[in-house]
Order: structure tokens, then C-alpha cells, then sequence
């Protein structure tokens, strides 16, 4: 059962790091990561906390996006190309190709948030007292291997970047080393990102295991917007909008999944809040996020069992 649903996965993972859609999102996060240092020019003695921020939010953006891409296109795709009947023709549980589908896009968005991630702590390193040379030489280093890798794993060359990935961000995590809580702000931040994917992609699947693309990109963007906000609908006034609309709201922000939680404040993230530390933060939106996909996934397959192909 899991060797069928980890190859599920990384035929996923293969198929999507070769999508153009996805290079041109990657290629663009880069381009924000170079856009926060031009930022951080132009600020007074901020240039650390601009680029902390910029790159933060630009991981959960990015993220989030690329969640909803493949969550809408992944499963349809298959279909279309009517490449999902010899698999399921095996001994492969629908359950399975779904949860695979899910495991493989939960791994694309791993290596590019990881990725991305490594290149914020490198601006911050470049923003700090480390020398320029000391930052470019391990960004060097670290493509010279992953070069040596490619060239070698001539039939592996996809899954080359998972590990590398982590390599990458470890590299630049000790070379970020004199940003201080601004790094930790920024690993903080891609920890709670990929927790806030957890969710929008197992959304994203339930609704591709019944609808169409365009259905379940305009739905599973709804749910994240009415998420993030999930926090201002549990409290709308109702001498404003009056007690129907304010208990139709509330009800509305216990059922979606408060994604605001992924998004705390600065001081938090910085441990500069007493009685909150930033690892228990961390755990329990990790803990949410897992529940919450166990439930979504469970009603995708579900839905995906019952689903008619002719």
C-alpha cells in the first residue's frame, strides 16, 4: 500500500517540477527576493526587518498559489489524458491515488518553499554583517553539487532536488547567522507556510476529486480568502450588520479552518511576546493543519470513490 501511494507521489512530484507554469513561479519568487533588497535600499536602518518581511510573506503567497495550481490541475489532467485508468486498472485504491496525488503536490511545495526559503536568508546574510564573498561562495558551492548531482543521477535527476533542497537551507541558515531573530522570524514563517499548504492543497483536492479546474481554483480561492479573514468574521459587530448576518458569519468562521493563524504577528514570530513561545505556536498550527487535512482527505476520497469516468 504505501510503496503504491509513495509512487503515486513522486510520478506527481516528477510531473509538476517540469511544468512551465511552475518554473515561472519559482523564477518569480526569486525575482521578489532580489526586489526586497532594492526595498531595503530605500528604507532608513530597516533593511534587515524589509527583507525579513518581504521574503515571509512572498513564501506563503507563492506557496499558496502553487497549492491551488496543482490541487485544480493535477487530478483533471489525469483524466483528461485518460492516464488514470491503467493505474487505477491495477491493484490501486482510489484512496490511494488520491492521498498520492496529494503526498506528491505537498512535495513540490516543500522543495519550492525550501528553496525559496534559502534565498531569503541569503539576502538577509547580504544585509547583515556577513561578507558578500562568504554568501556568493556558498551559493556557488551549493550549485557546483547540485550540478555534480544532475550530471550523475542521469535516471533520479527530478528527485535530486529533494534533498538538495534541505542542503540548501541549512547552508544558508548557518550563513544567515548574524540576522539573529529575523532568521528565526523567516524559518518560522516557511514552517507555518508549508502548515498553511497542508490545508489549501487537501482543500484543493477535495474539490478536484468532483469539479472542474476552473471550479475548484475559484472555490479553493474563496475558502482561503474567507480563511485568512476567518478572525474578523468571528467578530463583526452586530449593532452594524445586525444578528443574522453577525451568527451566519460566526458560523461561517468556525466551519472554515483559521488560516490567520499562519500569518501571526511580527513579535511573535521574533519570541518578543511573554508566555508564547514561538516553537509551541509553531507545533500546534502544525497539529491544526494536520487534523484538518485528515478530514478533507477523507471526504476527497470519498467523493473521488463515488465519482463516475465515463
Amino acid at each position: 500500500m504505501l510503496a503504491r501511494i509513495l509512487a503515486i507521489a513522486f510520478n506527481t512530484y516528477r510531473e509538476a517540477v517540469r511544468a512551465r507554469l511552475l518554473l515561472g513561479l519559482f523564477f518569480l519568487g526569486l525575482a521578489t527576493c532580489v526586489y526586497s533588497l532594492i526595498v531595503a535600499a530605500l528604507s532608513l536602518h530597516n533593511e534587515v526587518r524589509v527583507v525579513a518581511d518581504l521574503g515571509s510573506a512572498s513564501l506563503s503567497l507563492f506557496g499558496v498559489i502553487i497549492a491551488v495550481v496543482l490541487g485544480s490541475t493535477s487530478l483533471y489532467r489525469e483524466l483528461e489524458l485518460k492516464t488514470v485508468f491503467p493505474v487505477l486498472s491495477r491493484p490501486v485504491r482510489r484512496w490511494e491515488y488520491v492521498l498520492g496525488k496529494y503526498l506528491g503536490a505537498m512535495i513540490t511545495v516543500k522543495v519550492f518553499v525550501a528553496i525559496e526559503t534559502a534565498a531569503v536568508l541569503a539576502c538577509l546574510a547580504l544585509e547583515t554583517d556577513q561578507p558578500q564573498w562568504k554568501v556568493g561562495g556558498v551559493a556557488l558551492l551549493m550549485l557546483l553539487i547540485l550540478g555534480t548531482l544532475l550530471l550523475r543521477a542521469k535516471h533520479s535527476r527530478d528527485y535530486v532536488l529533494i534533498p538538495w533542497a534541505l542542503a540548501l537551507v541549512t547552508a544558508m541558515w548557518l550563513v544567515a547567522a548574524p540576522a539573529g531573530a529575523d532568521r528565526q522570524m523567516v524559518l518560522a514563517s516557511a514552517v507555518l507556510a508549508i502548515a498553511e499548504v497542508t490545508i489549501v492543497a487537501a482543500v484543493a483536492t477535495m474539490f478536484a476529486s468532483f469539479s472542474s479546474p476552473v471550479l475548484t481554483a475559484v472555490f479553493t480561492s474563496l475558502l482561503f480568502i474567507i480563511g485568512r479573514s476567518s478572525d474578523t468574521l468571528a467578530h463583526i459587530p452586530r449593532k452594524v450588520f445586525g444578528d443574522t448576518l453577525a451568527t451566519g458569519c460566526r458560523v461561517v468562521a468556525r466551519i472554515v479552518p483559521n488560516l490567520h493563524v499562519y500569518v501571526p504577528a511580527r513579535p511573535l514570530l521574533l519570541g518578543n511576546v511573554p508566555g508564547q513561545p514561538v516553537v509551541a505556536y509553531v507545533g500546534e498550527a502544525i497539529v491544526h493543519a494536520v487534523l484538518y487535512a485528515i478530514v478533507l482527505l477523507v471526504v476527497s476520497a470519498l467523493a473521488f470513490r463515488k465519482r463516475d469516468f465515463a
